[in-house]
């Protein structure tokens, strides 16, 4: 359990660094509340973007991105408004995207979708 929380760590870390490449900003990360956990809050120009991040080493249990259910996506359109109101922040628009990583020797591939819900 201890590797697989490590490789989840690391793997946020490498999708931080690549959303900084790509011109977000990053507002918060790992955010909790009583209805759950936003891993990256970051802002695109006038846009809130709320990023689920997934980190797989392989596909035996499907690729990182197909694990990101319609469930789940739901609640994180509830954690950006209850972020938003933690924050008392305005955006023009709120976008979800998933940054799936996936670990193949010792290299990521990322796979980032924009606005999935």
């Amino acid at each position: 359990m201890a590797a697989k929380h490590e490789l989840g760590r690391y793997g946020e870390q490498v999708a931080v660094d690549y959303l900084l490449a790509q011109g977000m900003q990053i507002l918060d990360r790992n955010w909790r509340c009583p209805d759950g956990e936003i891993d990256v809050v970051a802002r695109e120009g006038r846009t809130l973007v709320v990023v689920e991040v997934k980190t797989r080493s392989g596909q035996s249990h499907g690729t990182a991105f197909e694990a990101v259910t319609e469930a789940k996506l739901a609640r994180l359109r509830l954690l950006a408004v209850r972020w938003l109101g933690a924050r008392h922040r305005r955006f023009e628009t709120i976008r979800v995207d998933v940054v799936a990583l996936e670990r193949f020797a010792g290299d990521f591939a990322i796979r980032h979708e924009r606005g999935v819900c």
